[in-house]
């Protein structure tokens, strides 16, 4: 267990690139110019934000150097031209929320496997927790819950430093979005108003691949990608007192699609109290693991531009 001041600079103080009006240009773009125009002007606007912005552009070319032999079975060598396309898949990643809120139709497939656990998972009533991470775009299974009445969702998620990203959904789009909670204002009445949805047969979303701001100390180092990083611990206590079946979910983008991957992770209903510091270790490591498979078969879809490793530059500068 470690303290914020074993860490890099924390993610959520690097202050959100960008304006709300650049933004809504942007989507006003994709909507009535077309994609081809889009896909120019978002290649622009992602080029002067790689050569502009060193730290975002380090971490990923950390980040890719690390990743890049488990995905290709080969080391990294130059390098500029694939952290670019990261940035793109990012940029891109952004105008997919826009259209996953606004009513867009996307081409959203599942497996038979997927679509059988997340059927079964919502006809059993049960609800549950959902661990995601960074890795694809969550908005679209978000954004799913409005197609289905019987499909409810609440997000935890530190939300303060996307406010002007929120802002434009808010003004750009037209359905309503998920009960969002603060991440880093959970309280026992939180828990308790959490237990009470997942009672009722809903489901609560938290990424747990990064360390919100009030922590209270509730980290753990462990190893990802080779080097040590820094995982909340907080997820995890969560899943224990909310007693209840617990799953992984993720959304990866395949060419012009999106694959959506729903599988069962554990069940904490019967777990005992004397249990839960070692049930918490062995599933830290067990979603890392899970993250690490994530990462390899799609890496440039982790999106994580600040300094992730405990042996990653501790300044913004």
């Amino acid at each position: 267990m470690t303290t914020h001041s074993d860490q890099p600079q924390h993610w959520a103080r690097i202050q959100e690139s960008g304006t709300v009006a650049g933004m809504r240009a942007m989507v006003w773009i994709r909507r009535r110019l077309g994609r081809l125009p889009f896909r120019l002007m978002l290649g622009l606007v992602i080029a002067y934000y790689y050569v502009g912005r060193a730290l975002p552009r380090r971490a990923s070319r950390r980040y890719l150097e690390r990743i890049w032999p488990l995905h290709a079975g080969r080391p990294l060598r130059g390098g500029w031209l694939l952290g670019l396309r990261h940035f793109m898949a990012f940029g891109q990643s952004l105008m997919d929320k826009v259209d996953a809120w606004s009513g867009v139709p996307l081409d959203v497939r599942f497996t038979p496997e997927d679509r059988a656990c997340l059927d079964q998972a919502i006809r059993s009533g049960r609800g549950g927790l959902m661990l995601v991470s960074h890795i694809g775009n969550l908005e679209i299974c978000s954004a799913m819950s409005d197609t289905r009445d019987d499909f409810h969702v609440t997000q935890l998620m530190h939300t303060r430093n996307s406010r002007k990203f929120n802002q434009l959904l808010d003004r750009s789009t037209l359905r309503r979005g998920p009960e969002i909670v603060e991440v880093s204002e959970i309280t026992p009445a939180t828990a308790m108003r959490l237990a009470e949805r997942i009672n009722a047969g809903g489901f609560v979303v938290i990424a747990a691949d990064r360390v919100p701001v009030n922590d209270n100390g509730r980290v753990r180092h462990l190893d990802f990608l080779g080097s040590p990083a820094t995982f909340p611990e907080g997820p995890f206590w969560l899943a224990a007192l909310l007693r209840c079946p617990i799953y992984t979910l993720s959304c990866l983008r395949e060419e012009e699609s999106h694959r959506v991957e729903f599988r069962p992770f554990d069940d904490t209903t019967h777990l005992r109290r004397a249990e839960r510091d070692a049930w918490r270790e062995d599933a830290m490591r067990r979603y890392v693991a899970w993250l690490t498979d994530q990462c390899r078969r799609y890496p440039l879809q982790w999106f994580n531009f600040f300094p992730y490793w405990l042996t990653d530059d501790r300044h913004a500068g």
